[in-house]
């Protein structure tokens, strides 16, 4: 019963090691101090998520993922391509990161509906889940603000 679990904490590690890293990567990618400054509060914010996931991996006798994806790292590559050519353009970068948070939210959202995980372990992902939906709002509304603001 534990590979199930453990496989489903990994993946959302993997996943949350990748929203870290864009996080930081869009820190430096934007002119505005102000979205430097949210988005180093939002890698926080999951540092504290991927720790309570590995934790519970841990817990698990498992071993906790320490790596991104491949896609993620793709994603990032992406942030980085696209705040070069559009010459470090906040609005792109923002739109970058709404896309990152829609992704996280979509995994954490599929391991919730997965009936044959343990009650411990979905108890533990559903904790995380609210500080990720807080957080994929929050880029969604700044994302909505930006383009109703031309």
């Amino acid at each position: 019963m534990f590979d199930k679990d453990i496989k489903t904490l990994n993946s959302l590690i993997a996943t949350t090691i990748d929203s870290i890293d864009g996080y930081r990567e869009s820190a430096n990618a934007v002119e505005g101090g102000s979205f430097a400054q949210m988005f180093n509060d939002r890698a926080s914010e999951r540092r504290e998520v991927l720790t309570k996931l590995q934790s519970e991996v841990a817990r698990l006798g498992g071993n906790p993922e320490d790596a991104g994806t491949t896609a993620g790292a793709a994603h990032r590559g992406f942030v980085n391509l696209k705040s070069a050519v559009t010459g470090r353009d906040d609005k792109a970068v923002i739109n970058e990161v709404e896309r990152g948070e829609d992704h996280i939210k979509a995994k954490f959202e599929e391991a919730l509906r997965d009936d044959d995980l343990s009650p411990e372990v979905r108890a533990v992902i559903q904790g995380c889940f609210t500080s990720v939906k807080q957080g994929h709002d929050q880029m969604s509304a700044l994302k909505h603000s930006m383009e109703a603001a031309g």
